[in-house]
């Protein structure tokens, strides 16, 4: 959904309002909508590569930022304010942090801001947004008792999803080089090293508290070390890569921690993953930035890093990572108060839906045959008749029945029908 949405907003107005060559210092105009003009053109992003790639390279980073943001929403969250959120805050929120980050017009650029392939635009952004919804949402029911399941719900999935992202941050950030060149080899050599330390330094953090190698712990630190090395890995030798994903790893382990002290019910952790590990891999990428590297694409580059003798790199890194919070929060938080009051656009599932879930409630389909609608939680009340009770539109009334109903398991046929066969 995120990607249908943004792409028609893309193609529209969003482009025109990130990279359009007549540009501001914080957002473009609306000289390239609906792709007006855009064809073969040089685009902003390099001389070698035209306007409409660009523009279709681009509408992808958009997207996935989107994504990430509304990972949010997860278990208590409506469908159609989310819809209306994405369109709304890909326009305000990350149309503008992308041209002040990338577009040579925008102040990011001009101040000298490193940000290779989207540490402030796609992470920190999204990690705050989805702070701020989970903030607006308020926890998920029976957060923080028995009552609600913290067990992944297919650790295959999250390492089939692991092993796409991996391969796909490929893309990402070699891709943002802009040329099949040496600097593009090398961000995927320092992308891969920061994965990879990453996925390591996690589990070991996790096993000495846990003694398990835990699978989704690896995957978790992964996706750590991805995220880290994004603003740096265009601009970094091999060896910081490994500093990259250990620090990367180690403060987004550390940041699961913050909901609790918060109070605030971030179902992903994209807040400690995503806006930390992005805080972490620009501040890297301030400290360890070498012209030499950059240089790679055939291009001269002065000091780059603080390591680079540029003293001043660090304070430009801070300055871009708080401001990309402060605005994408700040504006999270407006959007999504002023879309709770229309009409029909009520942020937070109603108390049945969030009981029966949202695949039922909001989406009315299911991803398996037979789905558990409630795990067996507490114990004393027995199964009705011996066989599970056929979950459809159930209206729960009283509220010794709404605490009764977590020792029930309610499967479910995709059409809420018991199959034939049964």
């Amino acid at each position: 959904m995120a990607t249908g949405i943004v792409s028609f907003q893309w193609f529209f107005w969003g482009y025109s309002l990130a990279f359009s060559h007549g540009a501001g210092k914080f957002i473009g105009n609306l000289d390239n909508i609906g792709f007006r003009n855009v064809l073969g053109a040089p685009s902003v992003g390099s001389t070698k590569v035209p306007d409409l790639l660009f523009a279709v390279y681009q509408g992808m980073f958009a997207s996935i930022t989107v994504a990430l943001a509304i990972g949010a929403v997860a278990e208590r969250g409506r469908i159609a304010p989310c819809i209306a959120f994405m369109l709304i805050w890909s326009t305000i929120i990350y149309d503008a942090i992308a041209c002040w980050t990338w577009n040579p017009n925008g102040w990011v650029f001009k101040m000298g801001g490193l940000d290779f392939a989207g540490g402030t635009p796609v992470h920190i952004s999204s990690g705050a947004a989805a702070l701020a919804y989970s903030l607006m949402l308020g926890k998920r029911r029976g957060h923080g008792t028995h009552e609600l399941n913290y067990r992944p719900h297919n650790v295959s999935f999250v390492v089939l999803g692991t092993v796409f992202l991996w391969v796909g941050w490929f893309g990402f950030n070699a891709g943002s080089a802009l040329s099949a060149n040496l600097r593009a080899v090398m961000a995927a050599v320092v992308t891969n090293l920061a994965a990879a330390t990453g996925g390591v330094t996690w589990c070991l953090l996790d096993y000495r508290l846990e003694r398990k190698f835990s699978t989704v712990g690896f995957c978790s630190g992964v996706v750590s070390g991805l995220v880290a090395i994004t603003p740096g890995s265009g601009y970094v030798p091999p060896w910081a890569a490994v500093v990259f994903g250990v620090v990367g790893a180690a403060v987004c382990n550390w940041g699961t921690k913050i909901k609790y002290w918060l109070g605030i019910d971030d179902a992903l952790d994209i807040f400690a993953v995503h806006c930390l590990g992005g805080l972490v891999g620009n501040l890297l990428t301030g400290l360890f930035a070498a012209d030499y590297i950059a240089a790679l694409d055939g291009a001269t580059y002065g000091p780059l890093g603080f390591l680079n003798r540029h003293w001043i790199q660090l304070a430009y890194q801070l300055a871009d990572s708080v401001s990309g919070f402060g605005y994408s929060f700040g504006g999270s938080i407006i959007i999504l108060f002023c879309l709770n009051y229309i009409p029909g656009m009520r942020l937070r599932l109603t108390e049945e839906d969030e009981i029966l879930g949202a695949d039922e409630g909001e989406v009315g389909e299911f991803a398996y045959d037979y789905v558990e609608l409630t795990r067996d939680i507490v114990t004393g009340v027995a199964v009705d008749d011996g066989f599970p009770t056929t979950a459809g539109k159930r209206s729960v009334s009283s509220g010794s029945e709404k605490e009764g109903i977590d020792s029930r398991v309610y499967m479910q046929k995709f059409d809420g029908r018991r199959d034939s066969r049964d």
